[in-house]
């Protein structure tokens, strides 16, 4: 598996210099899941079950380099965190990726028209993932 510190400019391949991802899941199985793919292929993760709680983290932690979230969640949709988010100007510029386990266009469609960089489909494979290495982290 490919990792992601490949390109991303910098001196050597330390932890410190791994991109950081805030993974959000209300689901404990997915974000186990989600944590381990993106660990493995050198992210640093951080993995909360909320919305509002991804929110209270990206107020005190800021070096996110990306956000990947699930859609649907208890209190905040992924499509609300997204909003949010973009409506931040100290928050805009972090590419948020939203994951779901169903496959409806116009909520694809919303999500990317409202900012998302891209919407991967449950279960993610190691495979999205580098995917996002390359055209999220540039």
């Amino acid at each position: 598996m490919a990792s992601c510190n490949k390109g991303l400019g910098g001196e050597g391949s330390t932890a410190a210099a791994a991109p950081h991802v805030l993974a959000v899941d209300d689901s404990s199985v997915d974000r186990a899941v989600i944590a381990s793919i993106l660990r493995s292929s050198k992210f640093r993760v951080t993995a909360v079950d909320s919305g509002k709680r991804a929110l209270e983290l990206l107020g005190s932690e800021p070096n996110v380099s990306m956000i990947i979230t699930d859609y649907w969640m208890p209190e905040m949709t992924g499509y609300e965190l997204l909003k949010k988010v973009k409506e931040s100007s100290r928050l805009k510029e972090i590419p948020v990726v939203i994951m779901s386990s169903e496959n409806v266009p116009t909520r694809i469609n919303r999500c990317l028209e409202e900012g998302a960089e891209d919407f991967l489909l449950k279960p993610v494979r190691a495979s999205d993932v580098s995917r996002l290495c390359s055209r999220v982290l540039r």
